[in-house]
């Protein structure tokens, strides 16, 4: 009798064992299935994409209302918003030919890098293309491009000064110099990069010269000259705003100089600040097009 309770017994183990495995399998694919749903909450994103960017802002202005307390002359954030609040009121007045609002200011700037940029990539683009196509002209023109690229382009102002005996047009030289660097450079060495299996097939298939360039070379180069474009626009920005310093007129850096010397401290920090979102402005606007025209995934 004992013998067959305990068959019973072990029979009834046996069998409660795979439900109870079941049992624990069930439990743990539920917690399992939980956990993602946890992380897919909708606040997640947003937090994650506003929070960091709040919390450095709060930080810069916390750290920038500390040195305005330490610094008599150093004007505290909330003095600069009002005095900005007031600057934007009005940012196209005239009163003469050196009092103009920001708003010309930024435009002369503006129309200055257009200029010096526009021709920068007029000549540096196919020079770069030339270059990286015959050996011959990379010969040619890669020594004088290691030599002039690492003078500063503040260097070049002097000489733009002597050439064209006046301050606009030696500003848009300075940029024209300052930005033609990169493009050639990438332009180049993005020619250089085309699969050597693309130029055989054209050699087989007889195709022309303006064939090669627009068919083969043009879309392979495409992402490395216009990350040369993006390199050329920055320094551009920053280049104007030092040459309108030392040549003077309407311009957003001739203002800055300007308001130093009025020892206007919160002008000076309210055109930091616009440079600063002007130049992020021209570089996102090429990050859109550079994803517009290539496959590729364009990061700054």
């Amino acid at each position: 009798m004992s013998a067959v309770m305990k068959n019973i017994a072990d029979h009834g183990a046996a069998s409660a064992e795979p439900a109870i495995a079941a049992e624990g399998k069930r439990r743990i694919r539920v917690g399992a299935d939980a956990r993602p749903a946890m992380r897919k909450s909708p606040l997640r994103p947003l937090l994650l994409g506003v929070l960091p960017p709040v919390l450095g802002i709060a930080f810069l202005a916390l750290v920038w209302q500390i040195v305005s307390l330490k610094t008599t002359s150093f004007p505290s954030p909330l003095m600069t918003l009002e005095e900005a609040i007031r600057v934007f009121s009005d940012p196209f007045y005239q009163k003469g030919p050196n009092d103009q609002g920001i708003g010309w200011n930024i435009l002369s700037s503006l129309k200055r890098v257009g200029m010096g940029f526009g021709l920068a990539a007029l000549v540096g683009i196919p020079l770069g293309f030339m270059i990286g196509r015959f050996k011959f002209l990379a010969g040619m023109f890669n020594p004088i491009v290691s030599l002039l690229k690492p003078v500063s382009p503040l260097a070049w102002l002097p000489i733009g000064l002597l050439v064209f005996k006046a301050a606009n047009p030696a500003a848009i030289w300075a940029i024209f110099i300052c930005s033609i660097w990169p493009m050639i450079i990438n332009t180049a060495v993005g020619v250089q990069r085309v699969p050597q299996d693309y130029m055989n097939v054209a050699r087989v298939l007889n195709l022309s010269e303006w064939k090669i360039v627009t068919r083969i070379l043009f879309p392979s180069v495409l992402p490395y000259m216009l990350t040369g474009v993006r390199l050329a626009i920055g320094t551009a920005w920053l280049v104007i705003v030092a040459a309108e310093m030392l040549t003077g007129g309407v311009g957003i850096g001739f203002w800055v100089w300007d308001e130093w010397n009025n020892l206007n401290v919160p002008h000076i920090i309210i055109a930091i600040v616009v440079i600063g979102v002007v130049g992020l402005l021209l570089e996102q606007a090429l990050v859109a097009l550079a994803r517009a025209f290539t496959y590729e995934d364009v990061r700054n």
